[in-house]
């Protein structure tokens, strides 16, 4: 596993789909995962330290989590499948720690509010990224290439609540 930080969310500039943008502490490795509106809301208001007069669902859940007497342990995104990426997130409470399946988007939206680390499969960023030069010319892998590597840190408050 990789820990990565969440670097930040943008808009595909051709859907206006958000993307979250996980990058690894060495900067070596940038993962982009496309996520929904309300889950890019959730983890940009976390990230922006925008808070709400009433809780939004993600604080909920992660209040749930607290009166429960459990704590979020880490958030790992695990495979990859079907262009469908999958992480668990790992809790820990008197009975001791296990793990649930859950979106990547809700998992680090969650884990970014316990203040929990998130990790990476390697498998899961060898997977999504372009393998040779011929899958990168007959995909649009190549054009998420060039943008992530042109991206400066300022690019990233392109989202908006």
């Amino acid at each position: 596993m990789i820990r990565m930080t969440v670097q930040g969310l943008t808009l595909d500039p051709g859907t206006n789909s958000p993307i979250l943008i996980l990058k690894s502490a060495d900067g070596a490795q940038t993962l982009p995962i496309w996520i929904g509106l309300m889950e890019a809301t959730a983890i940009a208001s976390e990230l922006e330290q925008i808070h709400f007069s009433r809780p939004m669902t993600h604080d909920l859940l992660k209040n749930l989590i607290d009166g429960l007497g459990h704590s979020v342990v880490k958030v790992e995104v695990v495979d990859l499948r079907d262009n469908t990426f999958y992480a668990l997130i790992h809790l820990l409470g008197p009975g001791g720690e296990f793990s649930m399946d859950c979106r990547p988007s809700d998992a680090i939206a969650l884990g970014l509010r316990a203040g929990a680390p998130i990790y990476v499969a390697e498998g899961v960023i060898a997977e999504a990224a372009p393998k040779t030069s011929a899958e990168m010319a007959s995909t649009s892998d190549d054009k998420w290439k060039d943008i992530l590597e042109r991206m400066k840190p300022e690019d990233f408050g392109k989202y908006k609540m």
